[in-house]
């Protein structure tokens, strides 16, 4: 196979389960708009996920709690026209599928046929894995999340690492079983120890993305913002920042206000010139009205 047709080639649902199968790393990330989305598919990166951490690093809540279906769908449309390669994944928002089957279906449906996405991603376990398997007859793929789940930030109380005792650790690999039974072709493994999500990796079928899980998942996903270092808040261990843009624009917006302030912006070559003779003529025109 051509390497470079391979690296251009529409990332699916069924590719993902190959990925595990063929023991390649899965490499996914969020992205909210379309410039974000848009340079995250063009370096290739596996699954492109509309995370609800849209609520805290774009909108500025203090939780993934207050994010309405409405805000997910609008940011979901503008990542979806900078998608080209990657499979999008879309969370499902805390309240659109705690009330019941119905309200699940029909929001994945609108994220599917409104926003354009591939597949939706919900948090929880065994007690989720009736809805799963009725959002899975309904022809809409999922993606599942255990371990901690931001949603559940006021049942958990904090966001802490989860599975450090028998009985966890027993519960997270029912919740894995119980999604992987349901039908999600993924499960996200949030902020457990490594060797945990080792050991649930192993013994699962379907493929393991980890974020704070260790280096032994089947893939691994972080948020853009914390790649790049463009969020506000101190980031968690697992967190490896690639870049500091927070600081390379700030001192670029320094910059613009100085240059600005002490008229050294725009420059004479930065200027649109009209023609000696137009300036002769616009004079003349206006010179006398001007005097007058």
């Amino acid at each position: 196979m051509d390497p470079k047709a391979s690296a251009v080639s529409k990332v699916t649902v069924p590719a993902v389960l190959e990925r595990k199968l063929r023991g390649e790393k899965i490499t996914a990330l969020t992205a909210y708009d379309y410039p974000t989305a848009r340079l995250v598919d063009e370096a290739g990166i596996d699954v492109l996920l509309v995370g609800d951490s849209l609520a805290q690093v774009v909108l500025g809540y203090d939780s993934t709690v207050p994010l309405s279906s409405e805000e997910m769908l609008h940011h979901l449309r503008a990542a979806r026209r900078g998608v080209k390669r990657a499979l999008l994944v879309a969370d499902l928002p805390y309240g659109s599928y705690h009330t019941g089957a119905k309200e699940a279906i029909e929001t994945s449906l609108r994220f599917i046929k409104e926003g354009g996405a591939e597949a939706v991603k919900i948090e929880g376990g065994k007690s989720r894995a009736r809805l799963v398997r009725r959002l899975v007859d309904a022809e809409i793929p999922v993606m599942g999340h255990i371990g901690l789940t931001p949603q559940s930030i006021h049942r958990l109380g904090g966001y802490s690492v989860q599975g450090r005792s028998l009985e966890a650790a027993n519960g997270l690999l029912a919740d894995a079983q119980a999604l992987e039974d349901a039908g999600v072709f993924a499960i996200v493994l949030e902020a457990i120890p490594r060797e945990l999500a080792t050991t649930l990796t192993r013994r699962l079928r379907i493929p393991t993305i980890g974020i704070g899980a260790g280096p032994d998942c089947d893939g691994q996903v972080l948020v853009f913002h914390d790649l790049v270092g463009l969020s506000f808040e101190r980031p968690a261990k697992f967190v490896r920042p690639y870049a500091n843009l927070q600081q390379t624009l700030l001192d670029a917006l320094t910059r613009f206000k100085g240059d600005v302030s002490e008229g050294r912006y725009p420059s004479d070559r930065e200027s649109y010139h009209g023609s000696p003779t137009l300036l002769d003529q616009f004079e003349k025109e206006v010179s006398p009205r001007t005097r007058s």
